[in-house]
């Protein structure tokens, strides 16, 4: 029986095909002989209580060897209406902003998985795991930190720590990240701009020097981690490895700390159905815990000969269907 796969992912016509690890899933189920359907946020609707999906079939050329410059690389078929039990599994791979558009696809979803059809990542987790807060869920994993909007807080936070990076709860990317070096003259002004004023929550931690190494990307299936991690090394003067921000991508074997701190997560990713997690880890600590559209499949296959993409597809056929 053909599997059926239902992807919720960005207009296809908007991916980097080099780089996109929602591409990776879908050429591994290619490969495999399954039926891909592309549906973005604006296919999903409800009518009389029943969820629709709208989307297209698309036919991706498994034959490409370099995706560096790829075009006309897939087909679409003519947009149609289906309902979730045409799926055999649903991937929620859309990128942020998680904003209050992404949060209602969540629920949409949920109806599709309350029909019976698979949905990964579970799309009530996707809803409860912000990817900073989530992360404090495991404090012994973390460094030190504060979530607040309250100016006075973290001030202090930055008095006590002297070197501190200050992130808004919603940012992507890189985007949005300030450090507060000790004696920051912009101490204020970074405070002021991300909790505007004193309305917005926002995380702090302390500054971790071992970011000069890089900022590793771990991807982890159903709680087991990849034994490679992409450590995204920063631009010289920059403290963000985000490959966004101009980091560079160098692939390493995962350390003792690393098992240590996926052995920590493990079972609460598996007991929330957040089935494919990238998690990131800046010298000894983890920093974010990311459920919505983890990325680097590309770059870790890349270097290191892998096919995560398939792993996450026999995950899901020996689990799932």
């Amino acid at each position: 029986m053909t599997v059926r796969l239902g992807v919720v992912m960005d207009p296809v016509e908007t991916i980097n095909p080099k780089k996109d690890s929602t591409l990776a899933m879908m050429l591994a189920a290619a490969r495999r002989d399954w039926s891909v359907f592309v549906i973005t946020l604006d296919g999903l609707h409800v009518s009389d209580g029943q969820l629709q999906i709208r989307g297209h079939d698309i036919r991706i050329d498994t034959t490409i060897t370099d995706w560096s410059s790829a075009s006309d690389w897939y087909q679409l078929g003519p947009e149609e209406t289906r309902s979730p039990s045409d799926f055999s599994v649903l991937l929620m791979r859309k990128d942020p902003p998680f904003n209050m558009e992404y949060i209602y696809a969540t629920y949409l979803l949920e109806m599709a998985e309350r029909s019976g059809t698979p949905v990964l990542n579970r799309p009530g987790s996707i809803r409860d795991a912000n990817e900073k807060l989530f992360a404090l869920r495991f404090p012994q994993c973390c460094p030190p930190h504060l979530v607040s909007r309250n100016p006075a807080l973290l001030r202090a936070f930055h008095a006590e720590h002297q070197d501190v990076i200050y992130k808004p709860l919603d940012g992507m990317g890189g985007m949005s990240i300030f450090r507060a070096a000790p004696r920051d003259s912009n101490l204020s002004v970074i405070i002021e701009t991300l909790t505007d004023g004193g309305r917005r929550q926002i995380m702090a931690q302390r500054y971790i020097p071992e970011i000069v190494d890089g900022d590793t990307r771990i991807l982890l299936i159903n709680g087991e981690p990849i034994p490679f991690g992409l450590a995204r090394i920063p631009l010289a003067g920059e403290s963000r490895g985000n490959l966004a921000a101009g980091g560079t991508g160098v692939s390493r074997a995962l350390n003792d700390r690393d098992q240590w701190i996926c052995e920590q997560i493990a079972p609460t990713l598996k007991e929330y159905g957040l089935y494919f997690v990238g998690i990131d880890v800046i010298g000894d600590y983890l920093t974010e815990i990311n459920v919505t559209c983890p990325t680097c499949i590309r770059e870790l296959d890349a270097q290191r000969d892998l096919d995560i993409a398939d792993r996450y597809l026999d995950f899901i056929t020996e689990t799932l269907l």
